[in-house]
């Protein structure tokens, strides 16, 4: 089902419900528990299911796309991570792709069900035949990389971060590789920042690099989502 439009302002906040309790524990850890709660009091994840989005990740996109604008009709976008799908069906939307010739394509480990005016493949981008498979779909490059990837967290703040920029640092190289001359890298990464190594090569490689959280990301998450636009294109 393709999604329906959504409003920009998001869930109507003026509309007070009394939060909805998971009926039994039974056989459920608490953080299991915990997690259930939150989800069936979440407004965006209602909306997700109102609106036909795979994630309520979509409305984090959704709001970046909004402030910033880089997802444009006939831009082409390579999704990492993609599943379930979320901001693959939001790229899309935004580029106007369609069946007849896909302007986005969404890459993952996991399976994932098909999304009119996406290609989907089955890879691990870190691996070496990644590149080429990618390449034989995107011969002239992709306007945008998006990586809303993140590793299951621990609760151990450095060790999180750690973990998530073992992952921007696998994907941003990737990114650079596949970019086309003025295009933009978005990615997940934590409160905290990015690396200063890390930022410094964007900073050189970008004409602008900045931070934004999204509304949508949850107020108790320590997830930020680095902005790079403008690539200068790979130095020889």
């Amino acid at each position: 089902m393709a999604p329906k439009k959504p409003t920009k302002s998001g869930p109507n906040s003026g509309n007070r419900e009394l939060k909805k309790r998971v009926k039994t524990a039974r056989g459920r850890t608490i953080s299991s528990v915990r997690w259930l709660q939150r989800q069936i009091n979440d407004p965006y994840v209602t909306m997700a299911k109102k609106e036909g989005y795979r994630s309520r990740a979509a409305y984090k996109l959704l709001e970046l796309d909004d402030r910033f604008k880089w997802l444009k009709p006939g831009k082409t976008v390579l999704d990492l991570g993609a599943a379930p799908g979320g901001w693959t069906q939001v790229a899309v939307s935004r580029v106007r792709s369609d069946e007849n010739n896909p302007k986005v394509i969404g890459v993952d480990l996991l399976n994932m069900d098909p999304i009119a005016g996406a290609l989907l493949l089955k890879l691990d981008f870190m691996s070496s035949v990644a590149m080429g498979e990618i390449r034989d779909h995107i011969k002239d490059g992709v306007d945008v990389v998006l990586s809303d990837m993140a590793p299951n967290t621990t609760g151990h703040a450095s060790t999180d971060h750690l973990r998530i920029m073992g992952i921007l640092e696998a994907a941003y190289p990737f990114a650079c590789e596949v970019l086309k001359k003025g295009g933009v890298f978005v990615a997940k990464v934590f409160q905290g920042g990015t690396e200063h190594e890390l930022l410094a090569m964007m900073k050189k490689d970008f004409t602008s690099v900045k931070h934004a959280k999204p509304k949508a990301s949850r107020a108790d998450s320590s997830e930020i989502y680095v902005i790079a636009t403008g690539f200068k294109g790979l130095t020889k």
